[in-house]
């Protein structure tokens, strides 16, 4: 299943014109932004406090960044809460931690030049925090190129995320585009063929043919791939499944598919 498209790259933007959010990972939280200031593997940007936070409970996070040279700034109570997308646990604090993994997917796409075999999932319409942390982790360990993570459609990656892929977060290979759409007709263009995991896939996922780049795409926990994400793809594969199970969590689903992406030597 090639794809139409010949092979092609997108210079990445100046890093001036980068945004944050494909910069830094930001936690919100007392705890969590402490806990952030105290691992020396995290690079912290910066800390954002709210003003009139109370000075008692925020003083070991302002004596943490201080001893680690990062700037706090403050900001209304409101601004926080925007900044933090959480408007009941940020607590009056965020930080943005920086995430050297995350780029843009035309980035990515220039980094990897026009001829170098890479394999990357895209996530579509998933809606728990815990999958997506849990993805993030396997996608990791498989060794992956890429984890697609659209700004929108889905969670941000925010503690809960975190905490569920027990760190990795901070370190994994995340694409950013606006949407899943938008990275797919990004990578498309690159030569990738693009494959959704379906449960009534054109074919299983073991045997299909998976050329030098292949993008796979693993559809929200209920519904499935989005319409918008299907007129995107080359084609279909599924998980073969066996004693009357429908279907696997889709955390369990990604490692799966995961492991088996890399497994495949490239052409």
């Amino acid at each position: 299943m090639p794809p139409s498209h010949r092979p092609a790259t997108a210079p990445a933007p100046p890093a001036d014109e980068v945004s944050p959010k494909d910069r830094f990972v930001t936690v919100y939280g007392r705890k969590p932004v402490l806990e952030a200031l105290q691992d020396p593997a995290l690079e912290v940007d910066k800390v954002v406090l709210a003003e009139g936070a109370d000075q008692r409970a925020v003083r070991p996070i302002l004596d943490a960044a201080r001893s680690r040279g990062v700037r706090v700034t403050r900001a209304s109570a409101h601004r926080v809460k925007v900044l933090a997308g959480n408007g009941r646990q940020d607590q009056g604090v965020i930080a943005d931690v920086v995430a050297p993994g995350m780029r843009t997917v035309e980035r990515f796409l220039a980094e990897l030049g026009p001829e170098a075999p890479a394999r990357v999932l895209v996530l579509d319409g998933l809606t728990n925090p815990a999958n997506v942390g849990m993805i993030l982790r396997s996608a990791t360990a498989a060794g992956l190129e890429g984890v697609l993570l659209p700004r929108r459609g889905l969670p941000s990656i925010d503690p809960l995320v975190v905490k569920a892929s027990a760190g990795v977060a901070f370190h994994a290979p995340v694409l950013r585009a606006g949407t899943a759409a938008a990275g797919l007709a990004a990578l498309a263009e690159a030569g990738f063929v693009l494959l959704g995991l379906d449960g009534g896939g054109d074919s299983s996922l073991f045997d299909a043919e998976l050329g030098p780049r292949t993008a796979l795409v693993l559809g929200g926990e209920t519904d499935g791939l989005t319409d918008e994400v299907r007129g995107e793809l080359h084609g279909t594969v599924a998980i073969p499944m066996a004693g009357g199970v429908e279907s696997l969590n889709a955390a369990c689903a990604a490692t799966l598919a995961c492991f088996e992406l890399t497994r495949r030597p490239t052409p």
